[in-house]
């Protein structure tokens, strides 16, 4: 089955149990394959584009992907001394037309490939510098430079209708005037966030801020010039900033300023970059400046180590022992819920400690998530999914039917529908909800902490087992080291460890992948060397009822036993607390 867009809702969400396959689907597959018309042949001179080999002097970089292979970070390689307004390209799917090319710009591998040393392997990341290079050396480079002034931060290159003559694409210039309506102004920004005005950090304007490339989204190295307009500092750094959901970048700002320090926690935020809107004239807050950590991310460096016998218990424990007081540091002083526990979010040092960041508070799938946190979420998917104004549609969940998981959200978050619809840190968030996370924000506080533990138990085994991931062939991202065993199979880890991963997980349950999987570019089942489209939907749509049915069950449970006082650690996880204590003990006693 093809991966693309489509495939979350009709496969990787819970919206998979309501859709029915289309009616040509099993006529289609029974047919032998048909003759390649011409007018669609690649023998035909109209079909092939003109190269897929980057420009002998690129002018631009592709540095990763993101919107499941629809947002490529482009970087304009000959205007070094712009101030990184994150101006992305999007590359939708309704652009491309064509089956062939999607496939020779590899739009697929795209959907699951996020960093840039792969992502530049691929037909679309030479399609877009290939495309970019003719439009910006017909527009010119003091014309870019002056179309960039104009522009609001965070505004879009879109590319219109591919074709496999790229002098045929059209890319459109897209202000997102909208996006600086959203910042927060600087004037009352400790007002807004609720932090006293001596914790703000020192406010440096974006045109002292110079990109050395983009890692993802939300982040980009950068070098910030001297006070005094001298040339660049050496130091890099890491901006933080959002060119869409906003809000998300404020709650991780208010969060970060507000938490005690650790050394094991992300420092607090070293400036403000502050940019000059366009559109009502005010100077907002388009990100902040944090340290770089050059060592990379547990996710990319456990694997290796593992894989050049580097491993070493000691340090394994020193790693799992920081995280956990990390983790307890967050819960205990910070005074809030982490739901972003995964390996990307836990980086080294130049000492090589372990270093937690990302505070947005926005959560993960349920690759890393409890089951409880899943049965919220899951409902809250349902109940969010659109209905057309004529009555449900083939892929629609029957407005009944969402009816229902409206009603139950209701009563597990009164507001929910308030706060999803918020646009805009300002927008009012209801029963002063402190962030956006629903299924987080349903469960009470020794609920978040168990669920803390659950994502805290899935880091520690992918610790100790030397793995980047929990599973293998996650569906939304691929890896440059994939996991060559699963959660919960054991293989390094001593006994004694597998006991506290154990407890920690208590409660897991199986997840879609155990069924599902994502071969290469294509969705395929586990175990079986073919199966159709048909097939993967028919055991996605099953599999979705059977979760959905225990997750319904489960909060009717969680309902009434906290209606008559005995809902009290339903899966006998230990606290943070514990967990830290057993870690620090174990390695007391040499790791035996």
């Amino acid at each position: 089955m093809e991966l693309n867009a489509a495939s979350i809702h009709d496969v990787i969400h819970p919206t998979a149990a309501f859709v029915q396959n289309p009616p040509s689907l099993t006529a289609r597959a029974a047919q032998p394959p048909a003759e390649v018309p011409w007018a669609e042949s690649q023998l035909n001179p109209k079909n092939r584009i003109d190269s897929l080999e980057f420009p002998l002097n690129p002018l631009w970089r592709v540095d990763g992907c993101t919107g499941l292979g629809t947002q490529y970070y482009v970087v304009p390689l000959f205007a070094a001394d712009l101030a990184p307004l994150r101006i992305d390209a999007f590359v939708p799917e309704e652009a491309v037309g064509s089956p062939l090319l999607r496939k020779l710009l590899d739009l697929n591998v795209a959907f699951h490939t996020k960093d840039g040393p792969r992502l530049r392997r691929l037909g679309i990341s030479r399609y877009i510098v290939r495309t970019l290079q003719a439009w910006s050396l017909e527009l010119g480079y003091d014309g870019y430079a002056s179309l960039c002034e104009g522009l609001p931060f965070g505004s879009r290159f879109i590319f219109e209708s591919l074709s496999f003559d790229i002098r045929k694409t059209k890319v459109s210039v897209v202000p997102t005037y909208y996006v600086e309506r959203q910042l927060l102004g600087l004037a009352k920004l400790d007002e807004h966030i609720g932090v006293p005005p001596e914790l703000l950090p020192e406010a440096i304007d974006i045109s002292r801020v110079r990109i050395v490339h983009e890692l993802h989204d939300s982040v980009c190295v950068v070098r910030v010039r001297g006070k005094q307009g001298a040339g660049d500092s050496e130091k890099l750094w890491i901006m933080k900033a959002l060119s869409s959901s906003t809000k998300y970048l404020f709650v991780e700002l208010r969060n970060l300023l507000q938490m005690p320090p650790h050394p094991n926690v992300i420092s607090r935020p070293e400036y403000l970059v502050t940019k000059r809107c366009l559109f009502g004239g005010k100077t907002a807050v388009v990100g902040f400046i944090l340290p770089l950590h050059e060592p990379g991310s547990l996710r990319d460096t456990l694997p290796v180590l593992r894989i050049h016998g580097r491993l070493e218990l000691q340090q394994q424990l020193k790693w799992a022992t920081q995280l956990t007081s990390a983790v307890a540091h967050v819960r205990e002083r910070g005074r809030m819920f982490y739901p972003d526990l995964r390996l990307d979010n836990v980086l080294f040092s130049a000492s090589r400690d372990i270093v937690m960041v990302d505070f947005e508070q926005r959560g993960v799938w349920c690759e890393f998530a409890a089951p409880e946190v899943n049965a919220v979420e899951y409902v809250r998917i349902l109940a969010s999914d659109e209905v057309e104004d004529g009555g449900p549609g083939p892929n629609l969940v029957p407005g009944e039917t969402r009816a229902a998981f409206v009603s139950i959200l209701d009563k597990l978050l009164p507001g929910w529908d308030v706060l999803q619809a918020s646009e805009d840190y300002l927008s009012r968030r209801p029963y002063d909800y402190p962030n956006y996370n629903i299924a987080w924000l349903a469960l009470d506080e020794s609920e978040q902490e168990a669920a803390m533990v659950y994502m805290l138990g899935r880091v520690l085994w992918c610790i100790f087992e030397g793995q980047s991931a929990p599973q293998k062939a996650a569906v939304w991202q691929s890896y440059r080291y994939e996991p060559d065993i699963e959660f919960p199979t054991y293989r390094l880890t001593p006994p004694s460890l597998r006991d506290l991963i154990d407890r920690c997980t208590s409660g897991r349950r199986d997840v879609l992948s155990s069924l599902v999987i994502r071969q290469g570019s294509r969705l395929a089942l586990r175990g079986r060397k073919s199966s159709t489209a048909e097939d993967v939907l028919e055991v996605a749509r099953e599999w979705w009822r059977a979760e959905i049915e225990v997750a319904r069950r489960f909060l009717e449970r969680r309902d009434e036993e906290k209606a008559s006082g005995r809902w009290s650690n339903p899966f006998g996880r230990p606290s943070l607390r514990e967990v830290l204590a057993e870690l620090e003990g174990f390695a007391k006693e040499g790791g035996l």
